[in-house]
């Protein structure tokens, strides 16, 4: 049924997209991008004029223009008049026009004068410059650069990532302020509105099982309120020409449910009977005593005192007739969130004008894991910004700024100064702590499915970024420049632990024998007390990093001709590697064959082993960040629509750092770090699982000193085109080559089961580099027909391909700790796979309807029929993908440390997706590598599930008496309830391989209404 509503919505769309008449102009009017209702938009030629207004989103439309070149202006009382000839054939996406406050002066002399003559087209000088990282291509249009060009270059105007907020003003539950039409004629100078916003339990459909047990709904309640203001800020007697201010308050209180399912332990395993386990292919498994080499009688094991302390945390099953997922339970969480933010705007005289604005977050959350421990974190940010504006004259213009942000977090873990779990249970070695005490982490990744034993950790992180910049706008002669710089002064303040309890990861190589296929058991391992891997990393948890970030830029926007334009710049960014506040920074000085190691601190940077002196940040700064970048926009033809654009760029990410510093502040002879292997010289047990072993180094982490920022390269061509019947096609290509991605990998790591070929080498610890590359290719084909009679339709596809060898730039991960690591050391060229991101099909579509406009659409009906049916919009969006990719790997550990999950399988040559029933993936087309040998199954050489969602919405505005309007929205996220996997089960030993895991949401409806006035 999901599928015949899949193709009647495809089958709908095609209709609407082929029902069309003619063309129509778009566009919004913002002021710093807020909509302007209410503003007078007028487009004249050959002596015809027509007139449209903003409405309340600040949008306007145009629909019986004939085609041709058309001047278009926007006058508003209290703001400057822009002008522009556009043709409308070939401005095929909505304009958006950015006005700018007159001062008081200003505003004396407009009031009885009319409009100023038509000025020439050019970009508001108060424009800020875009991001770094988007390409200039985008930006350029045929006959003008649209106000909002990603492609000029300036500093970044978000502070979120360094030490700002998720607030009000930036969050997805942003309202968006406005200001009303300041005319004495009869609009009110001020404006405010009044949100509410409903999610109910009883809308949702339920949560998907993967277990099969539909279970109870749980019941929850989402709120979501806001009231906002705007206007100018006058004090009778006091304050008579005040600034104009925007002022909004927001107030959440959101619940969600989600049902999870795992393996827990059943009564019988918890006594020690392993007697049904099964390997992955449904054989026994034979589980081996690590001390006598003999098989266990009937696979019935002992269980010790410490195991049995870490078996009481796990819930009893209570789902039957079920062998990969026994227990189910719905995790509930919780978020209180109060924010606000103000915003005010004052031109002092008519070159000199201030505007800033301040926000505030309050963030409180709560939830459970299945275990039934309920950890809590606290969020409270706030940050600011004061910008002056001065005018030397009509073609310069200067902009000065200085921006701070702060942001706290908190996280109090459930068994935070609760109960000594792990000194309970006989476990030595990790923190004694109070705000550290819980269980370590338990990870079974031989085969049982069991699930992981986990706890969160306690944290007290303070990060604060101020910032100050400069930017001068000149236009002369045809080109439109801008110069700018700016620089950051960033704090990263950590009160933590890295891994304070400790983690133990069981394989099933202890219960096992090297001559027997499918042997040996995680859960056995457990039971017995003989973990196959320990890490464990604290001491000093408070950590002071800093970091300065500086950058500056020049760009042209050169018109040369009505039919050909330029965006062209460049940009120079550098992000200083970090330091420590006291120097508390360890990295590992290694030799060239890594034969030799030995640590290396912040506070004496020299390094024994290579007599090299190394920089207090103990990485050496990379100052070559240039990033030229250059776009066009062509019309072959004058009255033609055709139009061609395209663009070459160069971004650096200078957002590498934080992560790694994070662990180099968390290393030997500053903390206890380690990562041991069980063996017959370190041997592990629950009990003394984290003592140092003489063949591993007491450092896990080390990064390449010469570590270059990576880089990607960016160019696009798009041809676009106008069509009969409203409707615009578009062909684009988009290439990109990444360079210098990290790569992690473990220096004279073995294959399992080879002998150690090199025992007097350091061993254990994780290595960055920078060696990666990446390249993705894409091309896009969409056609669109432009609102016409009500209806607005769009469908894209996009072919795509990606490949890299590296974790960053590929789209993997960002994080050192997470990335993936390499198989083999000495071959990093044989991690060259598809890109985590790989998604080769897309297909994205959308419909709309908006009732009571064209003739045959009810724009004549009046009454209370009109009133009835008249301003209901509703938009279907639909999105069908393929597959992201997924890497096979096997439980084996890396030789020489406690890696796991980097050992890939071999193939067989059966297929993989001929897969038994129940599962996508087929078990019998992978096998383990002999031993001492690698896996030749590549990385991500597995097509994940496919993507389908739908998503629905509907509104109307009722216009209500005296200046009142009230807007109704309801949305329905994946209005057809059905379930998109993320991904499979990867791990060839587990006996949840081939099944699908990370179910999406299912169907949610959120209901809004907001009180204008």
């Amino acid at each position: 049924m999901r599928s015949y509503s899949l193709w009647l919505a495809l089958a709908l769309l095609g209709a609407f997209v082929l029902h069309a008449h003619a063309a129509d102009v778009r566009g919004t009017v913002t002021y710093k991008g807020l909509p302007v209702p209410g503003a007078s938009v007028t487009a004249s030629r050959d002596g015809k004029t027509v007139t449209v207004a903003t409405d309340a989103s600040g949008a306007y439309a145009f629909t019986d223009l004939n085609d041709g070149s058309w001047t278009v202006s926007v006058e508003m009382f209290g703001f400057t008049t822009v002008q522009e000839q556009i043709d409308i054939r070939s401005d095929n996406t909505p304009h958006r026009w950015e006005l700018s406050l007159l001062s008081l002066s200003d505003l004396e002399k407009h009031v009885h004068i009319a409009s100023p003559a038509p000025q020439r087209a050019t970009k508001p000088a108060t424009q800020p410059a875009p991001p770094a990282g988007v390409s200039a291509a985008s930006s350029v249009s045929g006959d003008s650069v649209r106000p909002d060009s990603a492609a000029t270059f300036g500093a970044e105007p978000g502070l979120l990532v360094n030490g700002s907020v998720s607030n009000g003003a930036t969050s997805s539950f942003r309202l968006p302020g406005s200001f009303g039409n300041n005319r004495s004629g009869g609009r009110r100078p001020y404006n405010f509105s009044l949100v509410a916003q409903e999610q109910n339990s009883a809308l949702d459909a339920r949560s998907y099982s993967l277990a099969g047990n539909e279970g109870a709904k749980p019941t929850y309640n989402n709120y979501t309120g806001a009231v906002t203001a705007g206007g100018p800020l006058r004090i009778p007697h006091v304050l008579h020409d005040g600034p104009y201010f925007f002022a909004q308050y927001t107030w959440h209180r959101v619940s969600t449910a989600a049902t999870t399912s795992a393996l827990v332990p059943t009564v019988a395993e918890r006594a020690g009977d392993l007697s049904s386990h099964t390997t992955a292919t449904g054989q026994p498994v034979a589980i081996y005593d690590p001390v006598t080499g003999q098989p266990y009688t009937n696979n019935k094991v002992p269980v010790t005192p410490q195991a049995q302390a870490l078996l009481n945390l796990y819930p009893l099953p209570n789902v039957a007739g079920n062998r990969r997922y026994n227990f189910q339970l719905p995790l509930l969480s919780n978020s209180h969130i109060d924010a606000g933010n103000l915003h005010m705007d004052k031109s002092i005289d008519t070159k000199n004008q201030l505007r800033g604005y301040f926000n505030f977050s309050s963030t409180r959350t709560s939830g459970n894991n299945l275990f039934g421990f309920t950890d809590t974190e606290r969020i409270l940010g706030h940050n600011g910004n004061i910008d002056w504006l001065h005018s030397f004259n009509q073609r310069l213009r200067l902009d000065l700024a200085y921006d701070f942000s702060r942001l706290a977090t908190t996280d109090t873990p459930y068994w935070q100064n609760r109960a000594d779990i792990s000194g309970s249970a006989g476990i030595q070695g990790n923190s004694r702590s109070p705000v550290d005490w819980g269980p370590p982490t338990l990870s079974f990744s031989g085969g049982s499915g069991i699930a992981a034993l986990t706890d969160g950790i306690t944290a007290h992180n303070r990060n604060e970024t101020n910032k100050v910049s400069a930017s001068l706008s000149w236009n002369h002669s045809g080109h439109n420049l801008a110069f700018g710089f700016d620089f950051r002064r960033q704090q990263f303040n950590y009160l933590a632990q890295a891994n304070p309890r400790g983690t133990l990861t069981f394989t099933g190589n202890a219960t096992s024998k090297s001559n027997v296929s499918g042997s040996g058991s995680d859960l056995a391992g457990f039971l017995i007390g003989v973990p196959d891997a320990s890490e464990i990393s604290f001491g000093n948890a408070d950590k002071y990093l800093r970091q300065s970030v500086y950058n500056a830029y020049v760009n042209d926007d050169w018109r040369l001709s009505p039919e050909f334009s330029v965006n062209a710049g460049i940009r120079w960014e550098f992000g200083a590697p970090m330091t420590e506040l006291k120097n508390r920074l360890v990295n590992l000085d290694l030799s060239n064959d890594f034969t030799a190691a030995a640590p290396v601190l912040g506070s004496a940077p020299a390094g024994s082993v290579t007599g090299q002196h190394y920089p207090d940040s103990l990485l050496r700064p990379y100052r070559l960040g240039l990033e030229p970048r250059i776009g066009f926009a062509w019309h072959p033809n004058t009255g033609g629509s055709l139009v061609v654009r395209g663009g070459y760029g160069i971004n650096y990410d200078t957002s590498v750092y934080p992560s790694l510093y994070l662990q180099l502040a968390q290393q030997s002879p500053l903390s206890k770090s380690l990562n041991v292997q069980n063996s017959a010289a370190c041997p592990l047990t629950l009990a003394s699982a984290f003592n140092p072993c003489v063949l591993t180094t007491q450092n896990t982490f080390a990064v390449d000193p010469n570590l270059k920022i990576g880089s990607i390269q960016t160019w696009t061509l798009e041809v676009q085109r106008d069509l009969p019947w409203s409707l615009q096609w578009s062909a684009s290509y988009l290439g990109n080559k990444g360079t210098h991605g990290m790569q992690k990998s473990y220096p004279n790591s073995y294959a399992p089961g080879a002998g150690n070929p090199c025992p007097s080498c350091p061993v254990g610890f994780a290595y960055i580099s920078s060696g990666g590359n990446s390249t993705r290719e894409a091309g896009k084909f969409q056609l669109r027909r432009r609102l016409r009679s009500g209806f607005a339709a769009s469908v894209a596809y996009t072919f795509a391909k990606s490949i890299d060898n590296d974790a960053v730039l590929g789209g993997q991960n960002g994080g050192s700790a997470t990335l993936p690591a390499a198989q083999n050391w000495r071959d990093l060229a044989a991690e060259r796979g598809l890109s985590a991101n790989d998604q080769r099909h897309l297909l994205s579509a959308s419909v709309q309807y908006t009732t009571g406009m064209g003739i045959g659409g009810g724009s004549l009906l009046d009454g209370w029929r009109g009133a009835l049916y008249k301003e209901w919009t509703a938009l279907v969006t639909i999105s069908a993908g393929s597959g992201l990719p997924v890497t096979p790997f096997t439980a084996a550990l890396l030789g020489g440390t406690g890696a796991h999950g980097s050992v890939r399988p071999d193939l067989t040559g059966a297929p993989v997706y001929a897969a038994p029933a129940g599962l996508a993936l087929n078990p019998a087309a992978f096998a383990a590598p002999a031993s001492g040998q690698f896996g030749n199954a590549r990385r991500n050489s597995i097509t994940g599930p496919s993507q389908l969602s739908m998503d629905f919405f509907m509104s109307r505005t009722f216009r209500l008496r005296d200046h009142w309007n009230l807007d109704l929205q309801m949305k329905a996220n994946n209005v057809l309830n059905h379930v998109a996997f993320g991904s499979y089960v990867a791990n060839i030993q587990s006996t949840q391989f081939g099944l699908p895991t990370s179910p999406s949401n299912m169907r949610t409806l959120q209901m809004t209404a907001r009180l204008r006035y």
